[in-house]
């Protein structure tokens, strides 16, 4: 364990030098390249501003107006079949998190302070904060920048993946908690 800690210190500081000095032994101008780099960033980011903006006022929205509850109100009645499995308390933080990873993490919080953390609820929500993926967010963002309009199956690529990280919190809380 020790050396994971001491490796860790050192490995993004040995990075950089092992690619400024690449890039110098390659005689390849190494600032010149990096301002080239930060400039295609910040004109990343403006193009993607709007999304993201759009993207966490609809989060705040949909948490602010109520819609976020009764949604997870309206699931809990229809998985009340599987509350032993799935907890519905974890209902609107896996909805929300589809949306917003900062949304979600406010929820998360929630759920520890009325929960506990090493509840199987606790347990449960980290392990899905982990293997899931702000869907919405992520496509956007990503297929806004490439300027991709025709999405094709990856919605309903993303919502499986999705399923099967809930499945595997569950699972993997099942064997963890005992």
């Amino acid at each position: 364990m020790q050396f994971i800690i001491y490796l860790s210190q050192y490995i993004i500081p040995f990075m950089i030098f092992y690619i400024v000095g690449y890039g110098l032994m390659m005689k390849v101008s190494v600032y010149d390249s990096f301002v080239a780099g930060a400039k295609d960033g910040i004109r990343t980011v403006v193009k993607i501003v709007p999304a993201l903006i759009g993207l966490m006022t609809a989060a705040g929205v949909l948490r602010a107006s109520g819609f976020l509850d009764f949604l997870a109100s309206l699931l809990s009645q229809a998985v009340w079949q599987i509350k032993d499995i799935f907890p519905p308390a974890l209902i609107p933080l896996s909805i929300i998190r589809m949306f917003s990873s900062s949304a979600a993490t406010g929820l998360l919080l929630d759920l520890y302070k009325e929960y506990g953390t090493d509840s199987r609820v606790g347990l449960i929500s980290s392990l899905m904060m982990s293997s899931t993926e702000t869907i919405f967010y992520t496509i956007s963002v990503y297929f806004m920048t490439v300027e991709i309009k025709k999405t094709r199956y990856t919605l309903a690529g993303a919502l499986l993946a999705t399923m099967a990280g809930l499945a595997a919190s569950v699972a993997l809380a099942g064997l963890i908690g005992g």
